[in-house]
């Protein structure tokens, strides 16, 4: 199942902010968790109606985010 099939983004839920379709816990908390240094067995054991693929869609839509994020510098003056 790709991560298109397990994010949602509902503004009924949570504002927007995408989340493991089925719940209530945003793609960002399990970024920060594993970020943090947990594993994703770790994060399976806090949040158990996770799946590992659950997990790692969240981590593939964080990184598909970042690698189309565009910056533009802003010259002060």
């Amino acid at each position: 199942m790709a991560e298109e099939e397990r994010i949602v983004i509902d503004e009924k839920i949570l504002g927007g902010k995408p989340v493991i379709k089925g719940t209530r816990i945003p793609v960002y908390v399990i970024v920060e968790m594993v970020a943090n240094g947990l594993s994703i067995k770790d994060v399976l054991k806090e949040y158990p109606e996770l799946s590992e693929e659950d997990v790692k869609a969240a981590l593939r839509y964080a990184a598909s985010l970042l690698k189309r994020e565009t910056y533009y510098e802003i010259s002060s003056r």
